[in-house]
C-alpha cells in the first residue's frame, strides 16, 4: 500500500521544497544502508501562516519549512484522511 502512495507523489504534484524533502529522505536512506546502519527521525510542526516546519536528522540536521500553498496539492488517492 504504501508503494502506491509514494508512486502517487509525482514530480508535478510537488512544489520545491517538498520535492527536496523528498530528495533528502531518499539520499538519506541509501546513504545509510550503503553505510550498513543507520538511525533516521522526522519531526514536523505547524509553523506561522499554516507552513510546517519538518527537520530530518540523521547524524546531522536537515530543516525545511514548506509553505501552506505547497500543500494543498498534497492529497490523498485513496480517501485516507
Amino acid at each position: 500500500m504504501l508503494d502506491k502512495r509514494i508512486a502517487n507523489l509525482n514530480e508535478s504534484s510537488l512544489g520545491p521544497q517538498t520535492r527536496e524533502v523528498m530528495e533528502c529522505i531518499e539520499e538519506v536512506i541509501l546513504d545509510g544502508l550503503r553505510h550498513g546502519h543507520f538511525q533516521c527521525r522526522i519531526s514536523s510542526a505547524i509553523g506561522n501562516a499554516g507552513r510546517r516546519d519538518l527537520v530530518v536528522e540523521a547524524g546531522k540536521s536537515h530543516k525545511f519549512t514548506i509553505p501552506k500553498d505547497e500543500l494543498l496539492g498534497l492529497t490523498r488517492t485513496n480517501g485516507d484522511p
